[in-house]
């Protein structure tokens, strides 16, 4: 029997491209929010959920990093990359010159500046929930409607691309995570993802941990931080390693960093994605008990 994988949907999104990717047999269930997702899986809805976490170009996405801070249930068991292709599209019939209103969801809004800029400099531009409610909403507008979404989203809906691979750089990746309630065994090839706040604000604490990775050779992919919201101007910090958290010497640093700091988090890990490629196959879609 297939696996039933959530997703931010609804279809058509580049999540539901990732989820293709990461399992082209799988039974495909698409929810409204990346908390709906979490919670499918921590429940067991859905055995396992795909979320972006972060893109190439836009950074961090935060309802995943702060989800993953406050759900101790759930770890990230794999990555996908997934190459971001983004496209102008409208209504059939609509012409350039008649656009006045460019519906998206943030994140392709925010990668597009420069195209926008250039050919739609007095356009408003509407946040959606996703690219594909975007282009559902443009195709059930006016035409001096467009949005910008996914090609399979234009199938899938009828529309007509206008201009095609409008990212601001030809190299766009979103990196998704598949949540599960365990993470990976290793492989030899993975990356871990912890979280971790101090007790107090102190000079030199952020540096003890990095010195510590640093005498351990062991490489740190990304730090950035997330306010811990109880108290303004106190942070959680996360960080991406390359190796296992099983792994002899990542065991003796991440055993320092428990020591000296007030909550500590390991997300994951799990095996490092390296060979995106786009998903082509429609998706099979039923609603697992």
């Amino acid at each position: 029997m297939s696996r039933c994988i959530g997703y931010l949907g609804p279809q058509g999104t580049f999540s539901e491209e990732a989820a293709l990717l990461y399992d082209s047999q799988a039974e495909l269930v698409p929810f409204p929010t990346i908390s709906q997702v979490a919670n499918a899986v921590a429940i067991r809805q859905v055995e396992e959920g795909v979320v972006p976490i972060e893109n190439s170009i836009g950074g961090s996405v935060p309802e995943t990093l702060d989800l993953l801070i406050q759900q101790p249930r759930l770890f990230i068991c794999r990555e996908v990359l997934l190459p971001i292709r983004l496209y102008l599209l409208v209504r059939p019939g609509t012409e350039e010159e008649n656009i006045h209103t460019i519906f998206s969801h943030p994140q392709p809004l925010a990668q597009s500046q420069r195209f926008l800029s250039r050919y739609f400099p007095d356009a408003r531009l509407m946040a959606a929930p996703s690219t594909a409610a975007a282009v559902e909403q443009m195709m059930g507008d006016t035409h001096g409607v467009a949005a910008i979404g996914t090609r399979r989203a234009a199938r899938m809906l009828h529309a007509k691309v206008l201009a095609h691979r409008i990212q601001d750089y030809p190299v766009n990746v979103t990196r998704f995570v598949v949540l599960d309630k365990a993470d990976h065994a290793a492989t030899g090839d993975d990356r871990t993802s912890l979280c971790f706040s101090f007790a107090e604000d102190k000079p030199g604490q952020l540096a003890a941990v990095l010195q510590e990775l640093a005498s351990q050779e062991i490489n740190m992919i990304k730090i950035e931080s997330r306010p811990l919201k109880k108290t303004p101007g106190r942070y959680y910090f996360l960080v991406d390693l390359e190796g296992h958290r099983q792994d002899a010497h990542i065991v003796q640093s991440l055993t320092y960093i428990k020591s000296i700091t007030i909550l500590f988090r390991i997300f994951g890990s799990y095996p490092r994605h390296r060979s995106p490629a786009p998903a082509t196959r429609i998706a099979r879609r039923r609603r697992c008990p």
